[in-house]
């Protein structure tokens, strides 16, 4: 299912943006009345798995006679799925403090796509960050995706299938949400009058291509702000002594958990008083950065700094990037790609900061600088 063709075109009303292959897709879904009985949504956090299956919800719920109209947003059940009351439409997302989706969840959700539909034509179930349910719930789904009922429709949206059972990956379409290049996020920001240029392509680059979460932090500048910090101090602890860096932490988790905090839609808790999830949260959303910054370091040495994410720290990137020992530079981001696995797995995310910190490669020094 991740191919598309041209000739369907959404005529409903997406809340999804960008994305236009992905969207011809689940508009033939719903225009055909035959969706998958089991859809992955594969893609980053952000860049609008959920939305979509959303839309692919409304659509399928929607009460408009020509099927090319769906999602119309304006019917009885297009708006009873805006406002999570539909209820033939199930959405279930992680729970409690270690952000899980256990199998209660689905058990429950199983149970309720055994019944027919009470009001649409279709019993449909969206599942939230799909990779944070445990094995035992994704034992639980297996039954109900060997099995489906009639008319219905499981929608799984996963950041990393590898965290999903084979067995489950193997039962359902699969359809890829990829990031969208900064320059076609900047337009689409400006074109939906979220930002005017300069603020929507640092919009784009903060959101990693990600619409929904570009959208998420048009409305946040402190989160803007907090990241174009990291970025700096990150560029400037490559000469930095071993104290310097070990105290750069502390203002790394605080910037970190705004821009966290923005990205879940709430208001960042003081730095002092972080629950555990927080803090973890925080401390990927610095490793993600690092690696972004990282990269575009690598890029710059290669004489394509054109082809950095942000453009902004361009002229910070020409100065560190001659002294930059590109093999060094690829293990470390390796590195981060790694322990961003070990903090989701629970690892200490202030001792992982703290390594991370001492191993930022310091750069080559020149003959003549040793001279």
């Amino acid at each position: 299912m991740e191919q598309a063709t041209d000739s369907v075109q959404p005529g409903g009303q997406f809340l999804t943006r960008g994305h236009a292959a992905a969207r011809r897709v689940v508009c033939r879904a719903i225009q055909s009345e035959r969706p998958p009985h089991a859809l992955l949504i594969v893609g980053p956090r952000g860049v609008g798995k959920t939305t979509l299956a959303l839309d692919l919800a409304a659509g399928l719920s929607c009460l408009a006679a020509d099927p090319a109209s769906r999602p119309c947003r304006s019917c009885t059940a297009c708006r009873k799925v805006a406002s999570n009351n539909h209820p033939d439409v199930h959405v279930v997302q992680p729970e409690g403090a270690g952000e899980q989706i256990r199998i209660s969840q689905v058990q429950r959700l199983t149970s309720e796509l055994a019944l027919t539909a009470m009001e649409g034509r279709f019993r449909i179930a969206v599942i939230a960050a799909a990779q944070r349910m445990n094995p035992d719930a994704q034992n639980a789904l297996l039954k109900t995706l060997e099995e489906p009922g009639p008319a219905t429709c499981l929608v799984l949206c996963a950041d990393d299938a590898a965290h999903l059972l084979p067995t489950v990956i193997s039962r359902a379409a699969r359809l890829r949400l990829a990031p969208l290049p900064t320059r076609a996020l900047a337009a689409l920001l400006t074109a939906e009058g979220l930002a005017e240029a300069p603020r929507a392509r640092a919009l784009a680059v903060a959101a990693g291509g990600r619409p929904g979460l570009a959208i998420r932090l048009s409305g946040q500048a402190d989160a803007l702000l907090a990241r174009s910090r990291i970025s700096r101090m990150l560029l400037d602890l490559p000469d930095a002594d071993r104290r310097t860096r070990l105290a750069a932490a502390s203002d790394l988790i605080s910037d970190g958990a705004v821009i966290a905090a923005a990205v879940r839609g709430e208001v960042p808790s003081a730095a002092t008083r972080l629950q555990p999830l927080e803090r973890r949260q925080a401390v990927t959303t610095v490793l993600g950065i690092w690696r972004e910054v990282g990269r575009d370091l690598a890029m710059t040495a290669h004489q394509q700094g054109s082809k950095a994410r942000d453009l902004d720290l361009l002229d910070d990137l020409l100065e560190a990037a001659p002294r930059i020992d590109l093999g060094a530079m690829r293990r470390f981001l390796d590195r981060v790609d790694g322990l961003v696995l070990a903090i989701e797995g629970y690892a200490s995310p202030e001792l992982t900061l703290d390594s991370l910190l001492l191993d930022w490669p310091r750069p080559r020094v020149s003959a003549a600088d040793a001279a």
